[in-house]
């Protein structure tokens, strides 16, 4: 959804579904389940441009041990603020506040909205997601999930490298 910032006077709230036909996130693991739903509102003034809302929708990310699928939902609230390029610094050397970082540069007078879900999505995504606390994982040899499986490859192989220190007790 592209927002003309030229018809924004003020302020402005918008609340849109994206399908998950229309929206990709190009990350291997991560799957929606649901649309992508977005309510936020938009404040403009002569420097900046405020965006904040909520994001919502369901999601399946890969465990990070065994691979299993884990039903997520995500609900995300988000602040971004938009400058012209001239409101920003030019200078190579320029210390950051944390408030900085949620400052991003606008090109021309158009903010794509869907866009912006997508990125704020990808940063909320957590690093690692684990099926249960106790999950096995994955046999490092022959791949069997040893949640649901017995690992048959004997846990006995030393690394050649090590070989010398098995005497040591």
């Amino acid at each position: 959804m592209i927002v003309d910032l030229a018809n924004v006077s003020g302020s402005a709230s918008y609340d849109f579904r994206i399908t998950t036909a229309d929206f990709e996130l190009d990350t291997p693991g991560v799957a929606l389940k649901s649309d992508v739903h977005v309510t936020c509102d938009i404040d403009r003034n002569i420097v900046e441009t405020h965006v904040r809302g909520m994001i919502e929708a369901d999601a399946e990310i890969d465990c990070t041990r065994c691979l299993q699928p884990v039903a997520e939902q995500l609900q995300i609230p988000f602040d971004v603020s938009f400058v012209a390029p001239e409101a920003f610094s030019d200078e190579s050397e320029v210390e950051l506040k944390e408030s900085d970082l949620g400052v991003d540069v606008v090109e021309g007078e158009q903010i794509d909205l869907k866009e912006l879900a997508r990125e704020q999505i990808l940063l909320s995504l957590p690093e690692q997601v684990v099926c249960r606390e106790d999950c096995k994982g994955l046999c490092e040899k022959c791949g069997v999930n040893r949640n649901t499986d017995e690992c048959r490859c004997g846990g006995d192989d030393i690394d050649p490298r090590w070989a010398a220190l098995k005497g040591l007790k």
